[in-house]
């Protein structure tokens, strides 16, 4: 073997040490499951909680809402907007399944989030009644686009404004969901497309975890 061959193997070597390392801290930290089959669920944990923006947002009520009124369960949030054609109305009845299907006790700490991005159409009002056809308890929010923009771009769930000036407009965003502890901060995300199954046998092990 060449000198040449001979590093090529040692940087490969490293690379894959480095990689396995990465991917062990930031699914297996605080020993919340085992990393392969999170991963197989779609369920990524970062290495270190993040602060999560404090934009202020209003509820299916019109009153304000304060992401601190989040704190003490974990919540799982999703971005979109009632009249979306496909991500939205499957996504969401899919975590009513999902919800449905969870222990009793993971189900009391865990909280539904909806986040409109599309507050022009997304009136309190609508977002009620949207979200009440469900009947999975869903915790509606919107607020002003720059407020909803910071909020979406702070946790990485970036989306593409719309051009409302367009009859029947459609906003492009992530399927993705937002994992958030009970102290508030950004846990991980549940990539999309979700599979129910999978998460059952992972997420309580999660939700359960010790802080």
């Amino acid at each position: 073997m060449t000198r040449v061959q001979k590093t090529v193997v040692v940087l490969t070597a490293v690379v894959a040490l480095v990689l396995g390392l990465t991917i062990n801290k930031v699914l297996n930290g605080k020993g919340q499951g085992d990393p392969v089959a999170l991963l197989d669920a779609g369920i990524v944990l970062l290495p270190q909680s993040r602060e999560i923006p404090r934009v202020q947002l209003f509820d299916t009520e019109g009153k304000p809402f304060a992401l601190e009124q989040l704190e003490g369960k974990w919540s799982l949030l999703f971005f979109g907007y009632t009249f979306c054609p496909d991500i939205c109305p499957t996504t969401l009845a899919q975590l009513r399944e999902l919800n449905s299907k969870l222990p009793k006790e993971v189900q009391d700490n865990l909280q539904l989030v909806f986040v409109s991005i599309d507050p022009q159409r997304d009136t309190a009002e609508h977002l009620k009644q949207y979200l009440g056809f469900y009947k999975a308890g869903f915790i509606g929010v919107t607020g002003e686009l720059p407020a909803i923009q910071t909020l979406a771009n702070g946790v990485s769930i970036p989306f593409i404004p719309a051009d409302t000036s367009q009859e029947n407009y459609t906003v492009d965003h992530s399927g993705n969901l937002v994992l958030v502890g009970p102290d508030g901060r950004q846990r991980g995300f549940i990539r999309a497309p979700l599979n129910n199954q999978k998460l059952l046998d992972q997420l309580p092990g999660v939700l359960s975890a010790e802080e």
